[in-house]
């Protein structure tokens, strides 16, 4: 058995924060992670995990990449509620807890939990949801990589090309 972290993973994406760890569950993406600096590449080992892999690559160079990937569905009725609203914010545009949870009829704190159980980031673009004084958390992190993730994510996306109408 191998002791390198990606081996966990069906393909791992370079990124400029680090890497994107992609697992599959059958023909649909299961998970996506935040792989520290220093992680090297996995090639795909099957074609979901290079189709998420290609996409990905294309979303790191271009903020105006639309996902259209196969997702494994997870989590709660209320949890997926969350996410499908956290998927409708437009890249470059960000939306407070507070707003997010006026606009289903819940509250910040359960909106907060729900971002953070999100098991498909980037592709659920939970990144998009900050504090109404500033970011915020990311991933049930307030500090270190994950921050640093989430300020590269949002910083990348306002660098957008406008509507190419």
């Amino acid at each position: 058995m191998s002791d390198s972290p990606t081996e966990r993973f069906d393909a791992v994406v370079a990124a400029p924060f680090g890497a994107l760890g992609v697992r599959t569950r059958g023909e649909a993406i299961a998970e996506l992670a935040f792989l520290p600096p220093g992680t090297p590449p996995r090639a795909a080992s099957n074609a979901v995990a290079e189709r998420a892999a290609n996409a990905l690559g294309a979303y790191l160079a271009d903020a105006d990449t639309r996902f259209d990937l196969p997702l494994e569905p997870q989590g709660t009725a209320f949890q997926r509620r969350v996410w499908d609203a956290i998927s409708r914010i437009p890249p470059g545009e960000t939306r407070t807890y507070g707003e997010l949870a006026r606009e289903i009829g819940s509250v910040p704190r359960a909106v907060g939990q729900a971002c953070g159980a999100n098991a498909l980031p980037v592709v659920v673009p939970c990144h998009r949801v900050v504090a109404a004084g500033g970011v915020g958390g990311f991933a049930h992190s307030t500090e270190g990589f994950l921050l640093t993730v989430k300020r590269w994510l949002l910083v990348h996306e306002s660098k957008r090309t406008p509507s190419r109408g």
